[in-house]
């Protein structure tokens, strides 16, 4: 009967020891109070308590946590935007004491600073410098965050604004703006091509004009240095130079109709075109040779006179 009596007694006792040691995981710290007092802090590892006197009042990570926070807050030009702030955090190695008795919700209390922040900063921005200065945003909430939460524990890793979200049609108005904007660059983009094609052109067509004037004097150059060597060439033979103009003046009159007869298809009508026009043209050109020097001479003439 003794024996039985012992049994539950040493049940008891085992189930007494074991429960005095425990195990606390890696990054993590256990909070040991005896009757109801903070008697300790445990770190990972095998662990000991006086069991039914010292009791395991809880555990905090210390590994590195994220809090997303949506607000919803109107910008400076009277837009409203949500943003989604994330904030990482962890429990401070040295204070977790004053992590699990100072701060029951952590969570409410850091989104209430980001709250507090962003509805501080954003009104006094335009929507555009929302997106522009997003980091300066982050960096006011991480420095209000980490003067209120090391009170309580709480070291602030880094806050990151990850999302900036305008009302759809303010969505759709700048996508308009940014549509149009483009348009308008391309479009000068296309003036200026269209332009500097006008220019390069009218520049080409300038120097074949140049050039084309240029071919144009050193033909008749060349035609006028063949004329002066026919008449030097007439002039031996006994004709003067007035005559031997007017001969090579008929002489390309002739040519012309010869070539012109020689086309086939050619719509071209010279007149006058008598046989009696060569004649009359030969005839007309040497009176009025004959006249111009006449009328030279007695200019040459009244001038002397003059001088006299």
């Amino acid at each position: 009967m003794g024996q039985f009596i012992f049994i539950p007694i040493i049940f008891f006792s085992l189930i007494i020891l074991i429960s005095a040691f425990f195990i606390v995981k890696q990054q993590t710290a256990a909070i040991i109070e005896r009757f109801g007092k903070y008697q300790i802090i445990r770190h990972s590892g095998l662990q000991m308590k006086i069991p039914l006197v010292d009791r395991i009042a809880g555990k905090l990570s210390l590994k590195i946590q994220q809090l997303d926070v949506i607000i919803e807050t109107k910008t400076l030009d009277d837009v409203f935007v949500r943003l989604k702030v994330s904030v990482q955090y962890k429990v401070i190695r040295d204070k977790v004491y004053e992590a699990f008795y100072k701060l029951d919700y952590p969570h409410d209390q850091i989104t209430s600073y980001v709250f507090d922040v962003v509805r501080a900063e954003v009104p006094k921005m335009k929507l555009d410098d929302v997106f522009v200065r997003k980091d300066d945003i982050a960096i006011a909430v991480k420095s209000e965050l980490n003067d209120a939460m090391i009170t309580y524990g709480y070291d602030i890793i880094k806050t990151l604004v990850t999302d900036i979200d305008p009302d759809a049609q303010v969505k759709e108005a700048m996508n308009r703006i940014n549509a149009s904007e483009r348009e308008k660059i391309a479009a000068q983009f296309e003036g200026d091509a269209a332009r500097i094609l006008i220019v390069e052109k009218a520049k080409a067509e300038a120097e074949s004009k140049r050039l084309q004037g240029q071919g144009i004097a050193d033909q008749r150059r060349e035609i006028a240095r063949g004329l002066e060597e026919s008449v030097e060439v007439l002039n031996k033979v006994g004709i003067n130079s007035q005559e031997a103009s007017a001969l090579i003046v008929v002489t390309q009159h002739y040519d012309t109709l010869q070539a012109i007869g020689g086309e086939t298809n050619s719509n071209l009508i010279l007149l006058p075109n008598s046989p009696q026009a060569g004649s009359n043209m030969l005839n007309d050109m040497v009176a009025s040779f004959t006249a111009s020097n006449q009328i030279g001479e007695a200019m040459k003439n009244a001038s002397k006179k003059k001088e006299d």
